[in-house]
């Protein structure tokens, strides 16, 4: 579904990836996983249109998209949830809902898309009439991550959604990723949470200073020496 192919991507003259290659099947979870400052959020930024690479393709299916401006990227159906959920805070949950419907294609399925959330997020359904600022932190991750899911994506490119989010939020919002894919859709998912990443993970990467540094099956690489000893402090 995505393959990106030797990505190197700057802000102003410091490299930020260097030379990063990945691929996303469909109906699968990749996880991305690193510690701050590696590049993970700026990887979904170059794939999403909202940063240019210096060097090296994204292609989606058969088509190149790298010089592609990012609403065109969202009409293909990548759709992006950044980190910081990004909610309207004055709008109701229901509003917000229907602000990720704007795509033509997705609106005219904007009815039946929304029971779909719904019955994803029944929690949503019983605010729908409340400002979306007024709800919780770990309400507002749902609420990000449902708008993104009324645009229709095939492939949903997930922001640290764990987030400063209580446990047993965190649990839900990985739960919520599993039934995502279970759709039929494609998550590539940016986390710090190694662990919680790696176990619902199909295949992951883990990302290092710009770079690569390892790749497998996510419940493999919770058992690999390296991932232990860097990331689980084991």
């Amino acid at each position: 579904m995505l393959t990106t192919s030797g990505l190197t991507v700057y802000y102003d003259d410091v490299p930020v990836l260097n030379g990063v290659s990945l691929v996303v099947r469909e109906a699968e979870t990749v996880a991305l996983v690193g510690s701050n400052c590696a590049g993970k959020t700026t990887l979904l930024r170059t794939i999403s249109g909202l940063k240019r690479p210096k060097l090296g393709t994204v292609k989606y299916g058969d088509e190149f998209i790298h010089d592609s401006p990012p609403h065109e990227i969202v009409e293909k159906g990548i759709v992006h949830v950044p980190e910081g959920r990004g909610i309207f805070p004055y709008l109701t949950v229901k509003e917000n809902l229907e602000m990720g419907s704007f795509l033509t294609r997705a609106r005219s399925l904007e009815k039946e898309t929304l029971k779909t959330v719904y019955d994803l997020f029944p929690m949503l359904k019983e605010r729908e009439k409340q400002m979306g600022g007024t709800l919780s932190g770990g309400e507002q991750q749902m609420l990000a991550i449902a708008r993104g899911l009324m645009s229709r994506p095939h492939l949903l490119l997930l922001d640290e959604p764990s987030l400063g989010l209580s446990p047993q939020m965190v649990k839900q919002t990985f739960d919520i990723v599993e039934r995502i894919t279970e759709d039929g859709i494609a998550v590539l998912l940016v986390e710090q949470n190694v662990a919680h990443a790696l176990q619902i993970a199909d295949r992951a990467y883990i990302l290092e200073n710009g770079r690569i540094v390892l790749e497998g099956k996510g419940r493999e690489l919770l058992g690999h020496d390296y991932v232990r000893k860097a990331y689980l402090g084991i």
